[in-house]
């Protein structure tokens, strides 16, 4: 075999590790390094990430080594899309292959290109995203049908979470069954509570497997039928033998309905099974009808009776006549009639003595069952007849009605308001159909009791003749008001909660059973989880909120549970899946956790209420944060300080050296330069004429004695400064008058102005009197005005403009001009010593200098704005004293 081509790198190229490296952080292409995992019998299951390359970590959003595996991650690589299946087949290959991947799942959407090769104990993968790279009509189909497949999903979905909102809030016992096994799917309470077990005993069992003793008792081959047949079927009063509270077997009767419920393609996906319990409806029909036939015997005994004393009267009547025809045709035989007459007339009594007897017996009986069906814990009425006329009501009934009931009258005379309501009609269906009626919780209000609503449950059964006529209708009726009320008042109560719940700030949720089922969540803690109620009721708490799992809260709502003891979290540090809420994905929490108990105690949930303190306790560690960086910055603070301190006191040192230098030097030079100015007087006298007048020695001589005048004045400016900064006491404020003042230097500078042709304005009532240093607001003022006519332009008319007003607590004195201006440099270097911008004009770069210290020493400031060739405005800011 030919050996592979190996590429030739440069002679001073690095090490292939390292170019490796660099390729690979450079590189626009994803890059993966997986190792394949066996289980325990060898089978090859998952990958492990070993490495992502910068590109394939922006591309994946994953880490550069992740903790979790390929299907832990991407749980749809396996079946639904294949990748799984080809990084396997690859590794085993051991050769190159590449594939084309629509992947829309785990928060990914899109097209990517694939290339994979084992290299080693490694599967090296090259994924690169191919969204860009036009789609052909089969694989636009396909992304198509995967989009459809998802939405389909999440609506079925929807569909489930509806439906088993359904199962929990019916109020009746609902359940589904599927297969040939009758599986049970879902059951709501209501219907565990018939069977008598719990619904984790009972959920995805065959029901004669979960609850053996339905066995024999006919529904589970009814559930088969009606699934094969498609004919739903309607069970009326069924007897079933069910476990009661303590695990016997009773009989009760139940009114049920098993409906078929089908697929999107007509195709039977199950049984719902429907149920109402009426065993107690039965019973007390059972105890009606027992009565009902103890009534009849006793009719059936009275009638007897009444035929026995009617044929006896007849037969009196017979002997009577007898009697009287005996006495016409025999008087002869008076003595022995009047024997046999006696005789008869004995025993005549006799029968109608025994007639008596049995009429009483009868009517013991009958007051007997009065009191019988008086006491019975319900409403007992009977009427006869198609006018509905009452033929016997129970104490109860008459109660019931306010004593309106008259035997032998029509309901309708009796209790017209019954008609409206439709009672009597009820009555009339029974009599004209011969049909049983049952009616549950049924709202009544008696005309004798106007506003106050009563609930009944009724069963009406028609009464028949020997020839099985209806002769009439027997109603027997349970108020159930109190039952009715109290439920809605729960019901009531339970919305007050919800709606109480969901207003309230506060997050509150409400788990119950050993899965911890979401059933109450308000909209402050589903913003929280970053989830809707939708995503939420009904399902496990960890199943509603997958990524609060593995973060211990199992094992303490665990042992919530076992033990009832209340616990709560402070500022606990807990990761959610919400950044599309907005909010940060660590959040710190403070929540009570308190469990709930059922009407036995034993505890069948809990509640939790709480809130988020993620920015307080953010906000208290970013000023954590800041204190600490504080604390460092005050310690560098007060070195620098204590620095600063040594250096001024150096300066101040310094400063009073220089001064004392300066004032000394000033004194001292003012002896040569006049004797230098003395010497060159003595010089112009001595020369020559001739000499005088020859050049260059005139100009000589005016050079020197130029510079003999600038050296003094410059002498009397140094004296000037030592003077302001030596004598602070010539610096005391005093009431000065401001127009005065300015008027007095207008006085000393009408030469300057009438020379230059300047007009100036001046704005003084602001500030009339100001408390400053007299000599020294003078020199501030004259030396400001003086500037401004100095530096004028010459192409225009002077124009000087002086204010002054009151800022805050400040006296703002403001001089503007049109003059030269100065640019931005010159601004800088404006104020400095000796610093001269302008030689045209005769100066010596002391005055701004001094008008500055003049104004700092006071406890001012002095500002400048000025634009070259539009003018300068120097505001100074003198602090008021009043």
């Amino acid at each position: 075999m030919a050996d592979k081509t190996v590429p030739m790198l440069p002679a001073d190229a690095p090490a292939s590790e390292d170019i490796l490296r660099t390729l690979l952080e450079v590189s626009q292409t994803g890059v993966m390094l997986l190792r394949p995992i066996y289980n325990g019998e060898g089978s090859f299951i998952d990958f492990d990430f070993a490495y992502l390359n910068p590109a394939a970590q922006r591309l994946l959003g994953q880490p550069e080594c992740p903790s979790l595996s390929l299907l832990d991650i991407y749980p749809h690589a396996g079946p639904p899309t294949g990748i799984f299946a080809f990084y396997r087949d690859t590794f085993e290959s051991g050769i190159s292959r590449q594939e084309h991947f629509n992947y829309q799942y785990d928060g990914i959407d899109g097209y990517f290109r694939v290339v994979a090769r084992a290299q080693g104990p490694l599967l090296v993968v090259s994924i690169a995203d191919d969204n860009d790279t036009p789609r052909t009509a089969m694989q636009e189909a396909l992304r198509q049908s995967q989009q459809a497949e998802q939405q389909a999903r999440a609506a079925a979905e929807t569909e489930r979470n509806l439906l088993q909102a359904l199962l929990a809030q019916a109020p009746v016992a609902i359940c589904l069954y599927q297969g040939e096994d009758c599986v049970i799917g879902a059951a709501n309470e209501m219907m565990c509570s018939i069977w008598g077990y719990p619904a984790a005993a009972v959920l995805g069992r065959p029901m004669l497997e979960a609850m053996p003793e339905l066995r024999g008792q006919g529904f589970e081959g009814l559930m088969q039928q009606v699934a094969r047949t498609r004919t739903p079927f309607k069970g009326q009063e069924a007897p079933a033998q069910l476990r009661d509270a303590t695990g016997e077997l009773e009989t009760r009767f139940f009114n049920f309905t098993y409906q078929p419920l089908y697929g999107p393609a007509d195709e039977v996906l199950g049984i719902v099974a429907i149920a109402v319990d009426v065993t107690e409806q039965v019973l007390a029909r059972g105890q009606v009808q027992q009565l009902n036939e103890e009534l009849a015997a006793i009719n059936e005994e009275l009638h007897a009776a009444n035929e026995e004393y009617q044929a006896a009267n007849e037969e009196y009547q017979t002997s009577n006549v007898r009697l009287l025809e005996t006495q016409l045709q025999l008087q002869r035989l008076n003595e022995e009639l009047d024997s046999r007459v006696t005789r008869r007339t004995g025993d005549v009594q006799q029968a109608l003595a025994e007639a008596e007897h049995q009429r009483g017996q009868a009517r013991l009986k009958q007051e007997l069952l009065g009191q019988i069906l008086g006491q019975v814990p319900g409403l007992i009425v009977t009427f006869s007849g198609p006018e509905h006329r009452f033929s016997f009501f129970n104490d109860h009934y008459q109660g019931l009605v306010g004593g309106r009931a008259v035997l032998g009258t029509a309901v309708a005379d009796c209790l017209p308001d019954m008609v409206a309501q439709g009672l009597v009609g009820m009555v009339d269906d029974v009599y004209t159909t011969g049909q049983l009626l049952l009616t549950r919780e049924t709202p009544v209000e008696f005309a004798h009791e106007p506003g106050q609503r009563r609930y009944l449950d009724i069963t009406a059964q028609p009464l028949f003749d020997g020839q099985q006529q209806v002769r009439g209708v027997q109603v027997f009726a349970i108020e159930v008001t109190e039952r009715v009320l109290a439920r809605h008042e729960r019901e009531t109560r339970q919305r007050e909660l919800q709606d109480i719940f969901e207003q309230v700030p506060v997050p509150i949720v409400i788990m119950r059973g050993p899965e911890l089922r979401v059933e109450l969540a308000n909209q402050a803690i589903c913003a929280i989880w970053g989830r809707t109620p939708a995503q939420t009721l009904g399902l496990p708490y960890f199943e509603a909120v997958p990524s609060s799992a593995d973060q211990g809260f199992e094992e303490m709502l665990a042992e919530l549970l076992r033990t009832g003891e209340a616990f709560l979290i402070n500022e606990s540090p807990i990761h959610l899946d919400r950044a599309h809420t907005g909010r940060p994905a660590v959040g710190y929490f403070n929540f009570t956790f308190q469990a709930l108990r059922d009407e036995t105690g034993t505890v069948s949930g809990l509640v939790a209420i709480g809130t988020e303190v993620t920015d307080q306790v953010v906000a208290r560690q970013q000023v954590q944060e800041l204190n600490e960086r504080l604390a460092a910055i005050n310690e560098e603070m007060q070195a620098t300080n204590q620095q600063l301190a040594d250096s001024n006191y150096r300066l101040s040192r310094t400063n009073a050296d220089l001064d004392t230098f300066v004032y000394s030097a000033s004194h001292d030079l003012k002896s040569p330069i006049t004797n230098v100015e003395g010497l060159l007087l003595a010089l112009r006298e001595h020369l020559p004429a001739a000499a005088r007048a020859q050049q260059p020695v005139p100009q000589l001589l005016a050079m020197m004695e130029d510079a003999v005048a600038r050296f003094q004045q410059t002498l009397a400016h140094l004296t000037d400064v030592s003077r302001l900064q030596q004598n602070p006491v010539d610096q005391l404020p005093e009431a000065v008058d401001l127009p005065s003042l300015v008027e007095a230097v207008r006085l000393d500078m009408a030469p300057e102005l009438a020379a230059a042709g300047a007009i100036m304005e001046t704005e003084l009532d602001g500030c009339p009197t100001v408390r400053f240093s007299a000599k020294n607001l003078r020199s501030v003022v004259y030396n400001l005005l003086s500037n401004a006519i100095k530096y004028r332009m010459p192409q225009r008319q002077p124009h000087v403009r002086l204010h002054c007003r009151h800022v805050g607590r400040h006296v703002v004195l403001e001089v503007h001009d049109n003059g030269l201006g100065l640019s931005e440099h010159q601004r800088k270097e404006l104020f400095q010593l000796f610093r001269r911008l302008h030689n045209h004009v005769p100066g010596s770069g002391v005055g701004l200098y001094m008008v500055k210290k003049i104004v700092e020493n006071a406890g001012g400031s002095i500002e400048v704005r000025s634009e070259p060739e539009v003018g300068t405005t120097f505001t100074v800011f003198l602090p008021a004293t009043e």
